[in-house]
């Protein structure tokens, strides 16, 4: 089996490391890692952080403005994966189908997360990837003061940026 494609996350607080599943979720991981190739993600933020929940990023930039992205990509949520502790997902709204660049990192298994059914509330959030290294910066996140602004809740009053996001040997 071929070994998968690693990505190190770059932030304010520290180095995460994740694995990619392009068997498990071909389209949203191509899409992340295009977004990953054109630098999207530097100086994006964790915008939405919620303890013993999640951390979200990958969208916004400090003053909470969205980034312009491709197309919304088709939901893969059904490939077999959980959203358990150290997963990545992808954000979307309501409809499935709606996922473009924004991710998110389980803080703990979200069972709740997970596909059920080929329905608006059973498709859940897909996991296209794991945390291997810094799982720590990402508890550590989980931790920080947050506040709501410009409209948006669980904003880290002091702004935990992405640096950069590069694909790694």
């Amino acid at each position: 089996m071929s070994e998968n494609t690693k990505v190190k996350i770059e932030t304010t607080m520290g180095d995460i490391v994740i694995e990619l599943y392009p068997e498990k979720a071909p389209i949203t991981v191509e899409n992340f890692l295009a977004y990953v190739k054109d630098d999207f993600f530097s100086e994006t933020i964790f915008h939405r952080v919620i303890p013993n929940f999640m951390v979200q990023g990958g969208g916004m930039l400090e003053d909470l403005s969205q980034k312009t992205t491709r197309d919304a990509i088709k939901i893969e949520a059904d490939n077999g994966l959980s959203n358990d502790r150290g997963t990545l997902a992808m954000a979307r709204t309501m409809i499935p189908d709606s996922a473009t660049a924004q991710f998110f990192i389980n803080l703990k298994d979200n069972s709740f997360l997970n596909h059920t059914a080929p329905t608006d509330q059973g498709w859940g959030y897909c996991v296209f990837g794991k945390v291997l290294e810094g799982m720590d910066v990402v508890d550590n996140i989980a931790t920080v003061p947050t506040t709501t602004k410009a409209g948006h809740g669980d904003v880290p009053v002091d702004s935990i940026v992405i640096n950069k996001a590069s694909v790694i040997d």
